[in-house]
């Protein structure tokens, strides 16, 4: 146990540490955190085996899930907040339609170059494994968007926008992959399940809403017995941990298995909150410093499960190449397609898409699934080779296209060592 609390320690150290350096070339903080975790992955430091000094294997990574999976639900409860009645009204209908537009052309527009690679070469990739990451292509990585809009302090018509269509981009994704998924498993064993790909996708999806929903009620309701703000803070940090815990649950009703996607479950918590207490915003921002620690240990973690052995295989880069070009050509097209079918202004339908490149947890976790396809170890390899380019690359292109459309202020040299006024006059 002592030396899991030195690791996590030194993967704070390090990760901020590494920030500095990073802010001097003018890159995001998620940058630094994912390279510290890089650093001190089992592939670096952690190759020397000495304990305490970053992560020696892959296995003592995959052991801190718990904290990656609890930072998720704190993230997704943090974007749920963006779901109010009142930029919904503004912005809903526009953050649908380009929600769905943008994740479904990608998916198209993936699967068939990685279909006319199947045709081309079939020894190189299998027809389920190609629709299998073409569905994955649609997925978005939330955490890494909302750390650059938090650490650049951005906000205008992009940056809500952004946070409404990474936030739908899930429930879209979760839908194509399970659909995209059973077809893959159709073609692999000869039969169709309906129950696999049209039933448990939409059971899993309702289930998540109405679940989120319910600890969002609850949550406004235990709320109100304490007016201590330290305490109705700690109220919501349980909270979030307990809908993840909840969230994580998996149980069977017949031939039918049921289970919750933990981003919906807290976003919609999050919805549901904001919308009904009236001092949601106050309580969130105490929380949101509550949980910085909590992000930073998730980017870090996250750099240190990063399998560079994958870089190993040729095969693996070649298509991994090919999926990220068709994948960022389908992101920037259908998110530019999609606002201009809904009026965006120029810049809107201009760098959109673009912050929508970053692709980490979800799609890992749904490369995991796809692993159990006879073809399905280069599926998850490809998708760990685009998440180590996407994720290093990613927040910089996102930062890049707020500042270019003027939602990024430019950064001070603050500082929190500021001397208490009483303090300063006795000086």
């Amino acid at each position: 146990m002592e030396i899991y609390l030195i690791c996590l320690a030194v993967a704070l150290v390090g990760g901020l540490m590494l920030s500095r350096l990073t802010k001097l070339l003018h890159l995001p903080a998620v940058t630094a955190y994912l390279i510290a975790g890089l650093l001190l992955g089992p592939f670096c430091l952690g190759a020397f085996k000495v304990p305490g000094l970053g992560f020696n294997s892959l296995a003592q990574v995959e052991t801190l899930s718990i904290v990656t999976q609890t930072a998720l639900g704190f993230i997704a409860f943090t974007i749920g907040n963006e779901f109010r009645l009142s930029q919904l009204k503004a912005t809903g209908a526009t953050a649908i339609t380009v929600g769905i537009l943008q994740a479904v052309i990608t998916t198209v527009l993936v699967d068939i170059v990685l279909i006319g690679l199947h045709l081309c070469f079939p020894h190189i990739i299998s027809l389920p494994c190609a629709i299998t990451l073409g569905a994955i292509a649609s997925a978005t990585a939330p955490a890494a968007t909302l750390m650059v809009v938090r650490q650049y302090k951005a906000d205008g018509p992009l940056t809500r926008l952004l946070l409404l269509v990474v936030a739908i981009d899930d429930a879209v994704g979760l839908l194509l992959f399970s659909v995209s998924f059973g077809i893959a498993t159709a073609l692999s064993n000869g039969q169709v399940s309906v129950l696999a790909v049209v039933v448990e996708p939409i059971i899993e999806i309702l289930l998540s809403l109405l679940l989120g929903s319910a600890m969002g009620w609850l949550l406004n309701w235990v709320e109100q017995f304490f007016h201590s703000r330290s305490k109705r803070m700690t109220i919501s940090v349980a909270f979030v941990m307990l809908t993840v815990g909840l969230s994580m649950m998996k149980f069977q009703i017949g031939p039918v298995h049921c289970g919750f996607s933990l981003l919906l479950v807290c976003m919609m918590t999050g919805t549901i909150f904001c919308n009904i207490c009236s001092t949601s915003e106050e309580l969130m921002s105490r929380v949101d410093g509550w949980t910085t620690p909590l992000n930073i240990l998730f980017f870090v973690i996250s750099g240190a499960e990063l399998d560079l052995q994958v870089l190993a295989s040729p095969v693996t880069i070649l298509v991994g190449v090919i999926y990220i070009l068709a994948r960022s050509a389908g992101k920037y097209c259908g998110a530019n397609l999609s606002c201009r079918l809904t009026h965006e202004p120029k810049p809107i339908v201009d760098h959109l898409g673009i912050t929508l490149l970053p692709q980490a947890g979800v799609a890992l976790g749904m490369a995991l699934t796809a692993a159990s396809l006879p073809d399905g170890a280069l599926a998850r390899n490809v998708v760990l080779f685009a998440v180590l380019v996407y994720e290093l690359v990613g927040p910089t292109l996102t930062k890049r296209s707020l500042t270019a459309v003027g939602e990024i202020r430019p950064e001070g040299r603050t500082s929190a060592r500021t001397l208490n006024p009483s303090e300063n006059g006795q000086s």
